[in-house]
C-alpha cells in the first residue's frame, strides 16, 4: 500500500515515514499543499495523510481539490492532521472529503492503527453474490459494481469510492429501513471506527452527490429528520 504524507515539520514527517515503513508501507513525503496535488497525481496513492497547516495550499484546500478529481482517477483515503482540538475544525476538515481526523499530538501506535483501519473498509461489506435491482440502480456486490437506469433501457455506470458503494449497498439492502449514523459506523466500520460519528452525513452527502439528480432535494436517500437516513426506490 502506498501512502502520501503530506506534512510541512520535517520532523513530524520523518517520524511518520518511519512509523508507517516498519509496519510495511511505502511512503512518500511533500511538505506543501502543491506539493502534495502534483504527488497525488503522479503516485495515485492509496493513504494521504494530509497535514491541516501547511504553505500555498492548505489541508482543507488540498483534500478538496483531491476529491473533486475526475471519475476513474484513484480516490484515496484521507486522514487529516492537526494541532487545533476545536469542534470547529473537526467539522470542516470533514465536511471537505476527510475519512478521519487525527489532532497532535498522537502516539505512533494511535497513527498506525487508524492507518490500517482506512485501509480494512474496503473490506468491511462482505460479499454473497447478491445483486440488487431497483427502479433506477442496479448494485452488484460481488462485482462492486453500481449502474444508475436510464430511460429507453440504458443505464450509466456509477462511479464510487469503496465507501460510497458499501454505503449505497446499505441502504439499498433493506429499502426504508431508517439507519441512524450509530448503526451506519457499526455495518460499514465496526470496532475500526475512529472520530467523529458525523462524518457518516459528509460521506451520505458525496454519495448523494453521484446518485441524485438534485442532490439538495433527494429522491433516493432521504433524511428522517432527528434520526437518520432510508433509502427509497420501486421495486428493490
Amino acid at each position: 500500500m502506498d501512502i502520501l504524507i503530506v506534512e510541512d515539520e520535517s520532523e513530524i514527517a520523518k517520524l511518520i515515514q518511519l512509523t508507517l515503513e516498519r509496519e510495511g508501507f511505502n511512503c512518500c513525503c511533500c511538505g506543501d499543499g502543491l506539493e502534495a496535488l502534483q504527488a497525488f497525481r503522479q503516485q495515485q496513492p492509496d493513504v494521504i495523510i494530509l497535514d491541516l497547516m501547511l504553505p500555498h495550499l492548505d489541508g482543507l484546500e488540498v483534500c478538496a481539490r483531491i476529491r473533486q478529481q475526475q471519475p476513474g482517477a484513484k480516490d484515496p483515503y484521507i486522514l487529516m492532521l492537526t494541532a487545533k482540538g476545536e469542534e470547529i475544525d473537526r467539522v470542516i476538515g470533514l465536511s471537505t472529503g476527510a475519512d478521519d481526523y487525527l489532532v497532535k499530538p498522537f502516539s505512533p501506535t494511535e497513527l498506525v492503527a487508524r492507518v490500517r483501519a482506512l485501509l480494512r473498509r474496503s473490506l468491511r461489506h462482505g460479499g454473497g453474490h447478491l445483486i440488487y435491482r431497483t427502479q433506477h440502480f442496479t448494485v452488484n456486490v460481488d462485482q462492486h459494481t453500481a449502474e444508475r437506469h436510464l430511460e429507453q433501457g440504458h443505464s450509466e455506470a456509477l462511479e464510487l469510492t469503496t465507501l460510497e458503494f458499501n454505503l449505497l449497498a446499505t441502504f439499498i439492502s433493506q429499502p426504508s429501513r431508517v439507519w441512524n449514523r450509530t448503526q451506519l459506523i457499526d455495518k460499514l466500520w465496526g470496532d475500526d471506527f475512529f472520530g467523529d460519528e458525523r462524518v457518516v452525513d459528509t460521506h451520505v452527502a458525496r454519495l448523494r452527490k453521484k446518485i441524485e439528480l438534485d442532490p439538495a432535494h433527494p429522491q433516493f436517500v432521504k433524511t428522517v429528520i432527528g434520526v437518520g437516513y432510508k433509502f427509497e426506490d420501486e421495486g428493490v
